[in-house]
Order: structure tokens, then C-alpha cells, then sequence
């Protein structure tokens, strides 16, 4: 079946304010650029249109189209300290001097030390692990850890996903003589810690042009780099070299659960990762999938919203070394275990998570922010450090804006994260205020950032970020637009043209989900499922139905428009989802705005 075409008109009902608080924008894309495009390509009108519109020339349409890792990867040479690194690492494995990993307790931090546990595996070695405890010790290493490592016999340490700002611990294990290889991504302060080697494409005079990578698209690239290092020193004569590409599904795990964006080589691994993954030979992320229902070939929703989270928990709430254990599992009873583990544990952590993420909407809530507050800050005792971060995310969801939840202790002190939007530089504005001594600690990024903070001085620092980021929070137009790729008719959205968009993906950040937008419909049908979705269904003037889901929608206003009978009529907007299962191949929306038609 053939796809409708896509329309590009910029005329789109006029909607200046939807009830997320935003308007509505279409992408453009020149006709001319699109038939030089499907040519170049040879696709059809939709998957141009939309790869015009996202910046996509015909010269890469077809690398687009079919990311392979040979034509983006990057040479490891490129990455300061990268071919030293390697040698060091052959150096230990060959003198038989033990290795140990120090990573983070994330999915990034977990995927990328499983890869390097398979890696040393094959050549021999098996590693110390230490991943940190969130709460008991916090991100990154702790001269206690370097102490309790070597005291283990560690000889050469490898930090993954952390390391690039821990200045006084790594003095620390250069005082106890404990040679530290550090392999991050992190935006770095200006003094550099004392390490042996240090990989971070974000650091001052790299040349690789690779600060979009995560930690485990890093460690890929350090893998390749071992592998020709083991070739250099004719290492491979007596062992088989290790299968770099096998490790592919780990690297993809950690770039989709990371965030970073899917361009260039990040899109190569995900689209290789997952057409490792498809198979679900590793034990751990097969388990994984059957107990989280995940069916079929993998997906970056499957990675990103099943699977993720899940190894998440372990580190919000659990143990902070399931995930990789389970990642680096080979016995299948064993990996059945441990994510049954994990799966228990994110059920749990979802409860918290409600609780506090209920106590922060109803601190919010008593005092509702304007359109002039620029950042949300809610502060409460006892909140969980390990699911902070997701409720000030939720928040920034629900308000549109910067948002920052603080767990306070009975020590006096509290534990902050935040999550920003577009245009507001939250880690920046952080950083100030630990430097005008407002906090005790804190950094970030301009989307994602963390604090510790004195209880007393909670409300001084809600008065300085208000002012910190009132200017930038007046200009963050991106994040009062939303922008969609097409206007549709409900009668064009079929399974058949979902599938036709799959052939742009993996879709992600820097790449996001076709947005489609749908004017003039009217509700027939809502109702409130599970905690807080809402299922419905619309009709156009011809008749023709839409039916999807509005997930966590049920309590905002664009649930209760839907729940209260407002039967419209409604412009709507979301994405399109295909599903092919016992009930037969469909087409679904899960709704994401809506506007009053009139």
C-alpha cells in the first residue's frame, strides 16, 4: 500500500496556545530538496519530506537511510589518550597485573562495563567491579573505593562513565601508587585529573569530534582500538581476537538510555546494536526482555522504556551491581534471577517514585507558577535520592519548564536533581550558585544537573535561580513550541504507513519520533486506564476514527479535557504507533497536545 503524502503547509489552525501551554509549528522542507532527496535515496515522498526537514541533504540521504558503522566510525587515534590507554591495558593483561572497573551505576555505566568485562574475558582476564551505592556514596569515585580496591589487589583501575572531574580521589589513588585509566564523556572542570590515561572526547584539544557520544559508544571505540593494539603486538596468534561488533547490542543499550543524540556514528551503533540485540542471544537482556514483554526485534522503545529502567533500579533502589551482572551474565538461570530481582525492584522504585513525585506536585501546586516562574523547585523530607531525578523530569513534563526536586535528610543536608528544557542552561545556573556559596556541591548539564544543599539555605537558592534564569526562561522559544512533521487525516493513519516510517529509524534524541498533528476532531470516547492514562478515541467529520493513548495524562489538563466529556472540537497532535499482535495489525496515536478548534 502506498503512503499518503505528507503535507508541509504552514498553516496550522492558528494555534497559538495548546493546552500544554504551547504553539504549534510545522517543520518546512523545500519541495525541490525533497524530490532531490527521494531520488538520491530511493524512497518515496514521506521518508524524504521528512529527512528535508530535519536537515538531511540528498548527498547523505541513503547513509541516512542505512547507518553502517564502516562509514562513520571514527579513528580511535583521534581520542587523546585513546591509543595509550589501550597499551596500558595490554600491558596488564599480558603481565597478568589484575584489572579492575569502577562505573557508574546507571545504564551508560553498566553497559559500558559489561562490554569491557566480555572484552577482557576473551583475552584472559577477569576484572575486579565496584560500582558505587547512589545513596551511600554518590556518583563517581571516592578515595575509599580506590583504597578498598587496591586493598583487593587492584594494579591498574579503569573508571567508566565517571572519573573526568573526581580531582581529589584521583590524587588520592596516585598517593597509594594505583595507576587510573579514566574513560568518560563528561563535560570537564578546567584542572584535569591526574590519571595514566584519560579518554573523554569532551576534553580540551580533543580531535575526534565525539563529545555526542555516550560512555558506552566510548568504550566501543576502546574496544576497537584493544583489538588493533592486540594486532600490533601479534597478540591474537595464540587466542582468537575478540568479536568488537558482538559487543554492539551493549554499546546501543547505553547510547539509547543515555540521551545523547542519534546522529552520526551514535546512530551506527544503535542501528547495528539493535540488530544484535534482535537476536536475544545474551542472556541477561533476553531475560530482561521476556519479563518486561518485550516482543519481536528490538527497539529503541524496547531499550529505552522496557529494559532501561529496569536495570535503572538497581542503582535508584536495589544493589547498585545488578545491572551489570546481569549484562555480563552468561548462565541463563542465573540472568532469569537477577532480572526477576531487577523487575521487583522497579516496581518498587515506582512506587516511590509516585509518592514523591505526588508530595512535589502538591508543594507546586500551592503556589502555581505564572509564565513568568522559570524554574520549579520543590523540597521535601525524606524524599528518595533515587528517583529525585525522575520526579523533577515529570515535573519539568508537566509544567513545561526547569524543574528541581530536592530530598532532604535528617542530617540537615539535601540531595537535589533537575532537569531543564531547551534554552535554559540549568547545570550552568548550578554551578553559579555553588560558586556564590549557596550549595555545597553541584554541576551538570544544560538539560540535567545535581546538588547538595543545607537545608536553611533551601529558599535562598529558589530566589536565586529564579533570577539566575528569568532572562533565559523569557527567551527559551524552543521550549514553548512544539513541532510537528505533517498535518494528517485520521482516514491516512494506517499500519502500513508506520511501517513505512521505521525505515528512518532508530528515532531518538537528536532524531526524534515523526510528530503528526489532526485538525478539527471530535471525542467519542475516554476513559482512565491503569494509574494515569487515558484511553480514547476521535472521529472526523467523515467519519473516520483515531484511537490511541495518552499516557500520564490522566490528572493534567489535557486528561481531564478528555475525561470531563469536552467532546470538542479538538486539533490534536502525538505520534504514530504500529502494532501487529492477536489482535491484528493497527494504528495507533499516543496523544501528546491538544488545542481547541475553535
Amino acid at each position: 500500500m502506498a503512503t499518503p503524502p505528507l503535507s508541509s503547509s504552514n498553516a496550522l489552525f492558528g494555534v497559538e496556545r495548546s493546552l500544554s501551554g504551547k504553539r504549534w509549528q510545522l517543520s518546512e522542507a523545500d519541495d525541490r530538496l525533497i524530490g532531490d532527496i527521494a531520488r538520491a535515496a530511493g524512497c518515496d515522498d514521506t521518508l524524504a519530506r521528512l529527512m528535508a526537514s530535519r536537515g538531511i541533504d540528498a548527498a547523505g540521504a541513503a547513509a541516512f537511510l542505512n547507518p553502517r558503522l564502516r562509514d562513520c566510525f571514527p579513528d580511535p587515534s583521534l581520542f587523546i589518550d585513546m591509543d595509550k590507554a589501550a597499551g596500558l591495558i595490554w600491558d596488564a593483561v599480558q603481565a597478568r597485573r589484575q584489572i579492575a572497573l569502577f562505573a557508574d551505576y546507571d545504564v551508560d555505566g553498566a553497559s559500558s562495563a559489561a562490554q569491557l568485562i566480555e572484552w577482557l574475558r576473551a583475552v584472559g582476564q577477569e576484572p575486579l567491579i565496584y560500582i558505587p551505592d547512589r545513596i551511600e556514596e554518590g556518583y563517581g569515585p571516592s578515595t575509599a573505593a580506590f583504597e578498598t580496591l587496591k586493598s583487593q589487589g587492584a594494579e591498574l583501575v579503569i573508571t567508566l562513565d565517571c572519573g573526568a572531574a573526581s580531582i581529589e580521589p584521583l590524587k588520592a589513588a596516585q598517593a597509594l601508587n594505583l595507576p587510573v585509566i579514566v574513560v568518560d564523556h563528561h563535560m570537564m572542570k578546567e584542572e584535569v585529573p591526574p590519571s595514566v590515561a584519560l579518554v573523554n572526547p569532551n576534553q580540551a584539544g580533543d580531535r575526534s569530534h565525539c563529545g555526542h557520544m555516550a560512555a558506552a559508544g566510548v568504550t566501543f571505540i576502546l574496544l576497537a582500538a584493544l583489538n588493533r593494539e592486540g594486532r600490533r603486538r601479534a597478540a591474537f596468534e595464540n587466542m582468537q581476537e575478540p568479536d568488537v561488533l558482538a559487543l554492539a547490542d551493549l554499546a546501543a543499550l547505553g547510547t539509547i538510555c543515555d540521551v545523547v543524540p542519534l546522529t552520526g556514528i551514535n546512530r551506527a551503533i544503535v542501528a547495528q546494536g539493535l540488530k544484535v540485540m534482535s537476536a536475544w542471544t545474551r542472556p541477561g537482556l533476553a531475560a530482561l526482555a521476556e519479563i518486561a514483554g518485550a516482543e519481536g526485534p528490538a527497539t529503541p522503545y524496547q531499550a529505552g522504556f522496557l529494559i532501561g529502567p529496569r536495570i535503572n533500579a538497581g542503582g535508584r533502589v536495589g544493589k547498585s551491581d545488578l545491572g551489570v551482572r546481569l549484562l555480563s551474565a552468561h548462565d541463563r538461570t542465573e540472568a532469569r534471577s537477577i532480572a526477576a530481582e531487577l523487575d521487583a525492584l522497579n516496581a518498587e522504585r515506582r512506587a516511590i517514585e509516585a509518592e514523591v513525585l505526588g508530595a512535589a506536585m502538591a508543594e507546586i501546586e500551592a503556589s502555581p507558577p505564572d509564565e513568568t516562574t522559570p524554574v520549579l523547585i520543590a523540597a521535601g523530607m525524606n524524599w528518595h535520592a533515587g528517583v529525585i531525578g525522575i520526579a523533577a523530569g515529570r515535573l519539568k513534563e508537566r509544567f513545561n519548564r526547569p524543574a528541581i526536586v530536592i530530598g532532604l535528610a535528617e542530617d540537615g543536608l539535601g540531595k537535589g536533581s533537575g532537569r531543564s528544557v531547551p534554552g535554559v542552561n540549568l547545570g550552568a545556573a548550578i554551578s553559579r550558585a555553588q560558586s556564590e556559596g549557596l550549595l555545597i556541591a553541584g554541576g551538570g548539564h544544560p538539560m540535567a544537573a545535581g546538588l547538595t544543599i543545607a537545608a536553611e539555605r533551601v529558599d535562598a537558592f529558589r530566589a536565586f535561580m529564579a533570577e539566575a534564569l528569568g532572562a533565559e526562561w523569557q527567551q527559551a522559544d524552543e521550549a514553548r513550541t512544539a513541532r510537528f512533521d505533517a498535518v494528517m487525516s485520521a482516514r491516512a493513519v494506517s499500519f502500513e504507513f508506520c511501517e513505512a516510517l521505521n525505515k528512518a529509524a532508530p528515532y531518538g534524541a537528536g532524531h526524534p519520533e515523526p510528530r503528526f498533528a489532526f485538525a478539527d476532531l471530535r471525542c467519542t470516547y475516554a476513559e482512565r486506564v491503569g494509574q494515569d492514562h487515558v484511553r480514547f478515541a476521535f472521529e472526523d467529520a467523515s467519519g473516520s476514527r483515531l484511537g490511541g493513548i495518552a499516557f500520564r495524562r490522566a490528572d493534567d489538563p489535557i486528561g481531564q479535557a478528555l475525561l470531563s466529556g469536552g467532546e470538542g472540537p479538538w486539533h490534536v497532535a502525538g505520534r504514530l504507533k504500529a502494532s501487529d499482535n492477536r489482535f491484528g495489525r493497527r494504528a495507533e496515536l499516543h496523544l501528546e497536545d491538544l488545542a481547541p478548534a475553535r
